[in-house]
């Protein structure tokens, strides 16, 4: 293992300061962290225990990787951990923080902050340290952070180590198209649009973005209305990625959009879709409603106390989601939600 040096670190910036453009709409920063893995001279290789998987119960961009690891059985192969935040409010200027360890310190790597991966990676890095993280454990540094792929790497470079029944989240057929709807439709005007709507600094951009949210979803109330998931009968990485921003709108998101048009809850196909979704036990154990849905006023003594600072807590979320619903009916395997081939 390689000598692991102590880094400092830098106040995490504001989005709403560095990535908003001349009319007023958010441009996400890019991901810093991209090598692939795969077969070249350059790339990550995938190896059972040299990688940690850090992402947060808020972050739906590092939640789908939580997701997926536990639908392919990559437990044992990739360790995790979750960060968060602190009532400190000095500690939060830093950003993510295993605030869900007694000392505050990942017990794998001793560290206290996720930047410190970031800087030890790259000194100069001047951009937010964000999850999903994926570190390697041999030099404490990121290895890779690019949230667009790394599930697909741990669905194809990872396939050697996953369990002997693992679903087929991105069959080889479907790769292309997957991408596509990945990158062209639900990236920009789902997963990220929210964030679109949310960071908005002119209500032009924000006009923009909420109709491209609105626009697809209705689009995909339309699909859903004959598609039990997103490509026909069984679940698929895009799935995954529609899922969680989900299970975010109607518990988190919706309080800085202003007036929404329709609460997710509102689509009859999507609504009943999600909740397919839920059923399964990976989308469960990796969802944490009450963590999503934490109101911002913990003291009550305001006379305006926000809806969730009033009521997530009492919420039963597990009741919610769990509503029957007959999903099962449009599949030709009803009983059966992936795609798994036999050796």
């Amino acid at each position: 293992m390689a000598d692991i040096k102590p880094v400092d670190i830098k106040v995490r910036p504001l989005e709403t300061k560095t990535e908003i453009d001349d009319r007023g709409a958010f441009q996400r920063q890019p991901n810093r962290f991209t090598t692939p893995f795969g077969d070249g001279p350059d790339d990550l290789k995938a190896e059972p225990g040299r990688y940690r998987l850090f992402w947060a119960r808020g972050c739906h961009w590092s939640n789908r990787a939580s997701i997926v690891r536990e639908l392919l059985g990559l437990e044992d192969i990739i360790s995790i951990n979750q960060v968060g935040h602190t009532e400190d409010r000095e500690r939060r200027e830093y950003g993510w923080e295993f605030a869900y360890n007694d000392d505050l310190k990942d017990p794998v790597t001793g560290a206290e902050y996720l930047a410190e991966f970031y800087y030890r990676a790259d000194p100069d890095y001047d951009g937010r340290a964000t999850v999903p993280a994926l570190v390697d454990l041999e030099t404490h540094t990121v290895a890779n952070n690019d949230y667009h792929r790394l599930t697909n790497y741990f669905e194809t470079a990872f396939k050697p180590y996953q369990k002997e029944d693992a679903p087929e989240l991105y069959p080889e057929e479907l790769r292309q198209e997957i991408d596509a709807f990945n990158d062209n439709v639900l990236f920009p005007f789902v997963n990220n649009g929210v964030y679109r709507m949310m960071f908005a600094q002119s209500l032009v951009a924000y006009n923009e973005a909420f109709d491209d949210f609105y626009t697809t979803l209705d689009y995909f109330e339309e699909r859903l209305k004959t598609n039990r998931f997103l490509f026909g009968d069984y679940v698929t990485d895009s799935d995954i990625r529609l899922y969680v921003t989900l299970a975010r709108f109607d518990t988190h998101y919706y309080r800085n959009l202003g007036p929404i048009k329709r609460s997710i809850s509102e689509y009859k196909n999507i609504w009943a879709y999600a909740r397919d979704l839920y059923d399964i036990p990976a989308f469960r154990n990796n969802t944490y409603f009450h963590d999503i849905a934490r109101g911002w006023d913990t003291k009550k003594e305001k006379l305006f106390v926000d809806f969730n600072s009033r009521f997530a807590d009492v919420t039963d979320f597990e009741a919610i989601w769990s509503q029957p619903q007959k999903r099962k009916y449009l599949s030709k395997t009803p009983n059966q939600k992936f795609l798994i081939y036999s050796e």
